[in-house]
């Protein structure tokens, strides 16, 4: 009986508890915020640069859809240059920056190289064509993404 009125008492660590909760706790930042920063950054960085490409250096969307290959390169080389500039650069993009999350190296929680930055994007655009890849954060035990696992990068609070 004594016990249990010390750790009432708050008198006795129970460090089992905090153990439990080390290793609940996840380096990456949660799903819903780096969802919502990627969407933030579809809306101010690549909605732009399609409307730009359709309207502007295409002439209209008859003209996008008869040169649909030569639009969508302009459109990905675009938007690939300016996130890898935030990636690398700032360590973040500006949705990233409006959720308080920011991309570093998985094992020195540094910089990523420009390499990494380069294979993420590329990564990114095949786990969005894929079903499955979209879906890997909820089966993978850290919540890492198909492209923080390629890219060995993760995304972090701030």
């Amino acid at each position: 009986m004594a016990k249990w009125r010390d750790v009432k008492q708050k008198k006795v660590n129970n460090k089992v508890n905090s153990m439990e909760t080390q290793e609940v706790q996840s380096p990456c930042a949660s799903l819903p915020k780096r969802l919502k920063s990627f969407l933030t950054d579809s809306f101010l960085i690549t909605t732009p640069i399609t409307y730009i490409i359709m309207y502007l250096i295409l002439g209209g969307g008859t003209e996008f859809a008869e040169n649909r290959t030569m639009g969508w390169s302009l459109i990905l080389s675009i938007s690939a240059f300016i996130i890898i500039f935030f990636w690398y650069v700032k360590f973040q993009t500006p949705g990233m920056k409006a959720y308080g999350v920011k991309i570093v190296n998985a094992l020195s929680k540094d910089r990523i190289s420009f390499t990494q930055a380069v294979i993420r994007y590329i990564a990114t655009l095949f786990a969005m064509v894929s079903i499955f890849l979209m879906f890997l954060p909820f089966f993978n035990k850290d919540k890492k993404t198909f492209q923080d696992i390629i890219s060995n990068t993760i995304i972090i609070n701030e």
